[in-house]
């Protein structure tokens, strides 16, 4: 009788499933880090863009600073992004090279042994030879096991035959993936060396920009010290203006704790409200249709001087003229802020969360009205001296401001 090969298989069916397991995971890695790569590739097109329609204009050494940091950032992301890539293409590839390797060994084993059972089986090929086999059993059960022997002989030289074509199909896929693979690598190097040359001539403009600007340090350093205050001196208003909006809810809700002071008393439909604001944490739109961030959120050094701190409560995006200010979630406008020397301010609240949307020149609603998600209230102000368009994002819950970069979708 011939041996079982059952444990054989059992090996052969652990071994796929490792290999699958290990394919599946590089596999989902790499679409993740391409998906990442186009998202970054797509926002240097955005800033070369934005920089195209701005360049006729003068800008500011400072945003001129803050623009080559930002640009430097995101090609800086991008070739550690495309590395791992590579890394990893070069991990795939030297996985299908051992693979290959082996494929061939067990091919070259099947094929031999295929071989061997062929001449066996052509040398007791004649019938009256099968025949004779069967009769010359010594009673009716060893000619019965005689039969079975034959038949699972003839059964195992099928299989053989299958598994071999089979293994000849996957190291022919395998060969082919490989080759993809390697021509997937050679590009991706390729492309990273351009990034690499745009990298160094940022990096080379901004060093040569920062020469000139530590010249007058003092100067700079007293301007940044001065906008760090109207900036504070916006956000002291905007927390006053937050606080009277808590109280005047609360106070009609009947509610004067002190605890209440710092968030709203909200109806059964305002909580639902702020449950599917909360819900959508990840997901929400951008509040402009095209940009990038320039100033992130929370406390950060200064791009000119590292000794000097900007305190940013959102982030600042860059988009184009005459870009759309879009209303982020469902909710109502709580205020539209006018102050002296400052542009206008839309105040929108969706329970007790409340977004700004800074530094507009239109206004398209009123204190009350009810907005719809990606409704455009406004329009984004653009500096005629420098041709910047700069939207200030932010989110709050009560008077706590929160990162915007944990509830828009790929900020």
């Amino acid at each position: 009788m011939l041996k079982s090969n059952q444990p054989y298989k059992i090996v052969l069916l652990l071994s796929f499933l490792f290999c699958s397991v290990f394919v599946f995971s590089q596999s989902a890695k790499q679409q993740e880090l391409e998906a990442r790569r186009q998202e970054l590739r797509l926002e240097i097109q955005k800033i070369a863009k934005l920089r195209a329609e701005n360049q006729s204009k003068e800008k500011s050494q400072l945003t001129l600073i803050q623009d080559f940091k930002h640009k430097i950032n995101v090609l800086d992301n991008l070739i550690k992004v495309t590395n791992q890539q590579a890394n990893l293409l070069t991990r795939d590839i030297n996985y299908n090279q051992r693979k290959i390797t082996n494929l061939r060994d067990e091919l070259k084993v099947l094929k031999a042994d295929y071989a061997a059972m062929m001449v066996k089986s052509y040398k007791s090929k004649n019938q009256q030879s099968r025949i004779m086999f069967l009769l010359s059993a010594n009673d009716f059960k060893q000619a019965y096991k005689r039969l079975q022997y034959m038949k699972q002989y003839t059964d195992h030289q099928k299989e053989q035959g299958e598994t071999i074509k089979a293994k000849t199909a996957e190291l022919q896929a395998t060969n082919l993936n490989l080759l993809k693979q390697q021509e997937t690598k050679k590009k991706l190097i390729a492309e990273n060396r351009e990034v690499q040359k745009t990298l160094e001539a940022e990096r080379k403009q901004h060093e040569e920009l920062m020469k000139s600007i530590k010249k007058n340090l003092s100067v700079y350093a007293a301007q940044i010290k001065q906008k760090q205050q109207e900036a504070d001196k916006i956000d002291a208003e905007i927390d006053r203006i937050i606080k009277e909006a808590i109280a005047k809810s609360n106070k009609k809700a009947g509610n004067t704790s002190v605890a209440s002071t710092l968030n709203f008393a909200l109806t059964a439909e305002e909580k639902v409200l702020a449950a599917n604001f909360v819900a959508n944490k990840g997901k929400l739109p951008w509040p402009v249709e095209k940009g990038y961030v320039t100033l992130g959120y929370g406390t950060q050094p200064h791009p000119i001087d590292n000794s000097l701190t900007i305190k940013s409560n959102g982030v600042r995006i860059a988009t184009e003229k005459g870009a759309k200010v879009r209303a982020v979630f469902n909710g109502e406008v709580s205020a539209v802020l006018k102050m002296k020397n400052v542009n206008p301010i839309v105040m929108i609240r969706h329970g007790d969360y409340l977004t700004l949307y800074k530094n507009l020149s239109t206004v398209y609603v009123k204190e009350g009205d009810k907005v719809s998600t990606k409704q455009v209230i406004g329009e984004v102000f653009t500096n005629s001296s420098n041709g910047e368009t700069i939207l200030s994002f932010s989110i709050s819950k009560g008077t706590s401001t929160e990162n915007p970069a944990s509830w828009v979708f790929k900020m």
